[in-house]
């Protein structure tokens, strides 16, 4: 089976330790709400929520690493949007995070 973002092997164990399983998932989780919504780039998105710009910075990286978000644009104004596969996990992710864990099966 080949890797996903980040070195997980599974889309569960993968969306479980970017909002649940690790620091940050809440700041994840608002930033993937956010741009929901449509696209932002970095600064529209810290201060929409209000947050640091660098603390931003530091989540879509990881997000765009695992696959979730995607960019469009050089770097200084990079838009960032959901992907596919993130818009199509997003209400699962949400039960996972509201449930406090992952259901294996």
């Amino acid at each position: 089976m080949p890797e996903r973002g980040l070195g997980f092997r599974d889309k569960d164990h993968l969306l479980w330790w970017l909002f649940i399983g690790s620091r940050g998932g809440e700041m994840r989780l608002r930033i993937v709400e956010l741009l929901a919504k449509g696209p932002a780039n970095a600064n529209q998105i810290a201060e929409a929520l209000g947050v640091n710009y660098r603390t931003v910075r530091h989540h879509l990286e990881l997000l765009v690493e695992s696959g979730l978000v995607i960019t469009e644009g050089p770097r200084y104004g990079q838009l960032y949007y959901l992907s596919k596969d993130m818009l199509e996990s997003l209400g699962r992710v949400k039960g996972m995070v509201k449930e406090g864990s992952l259901r294996w099966r």
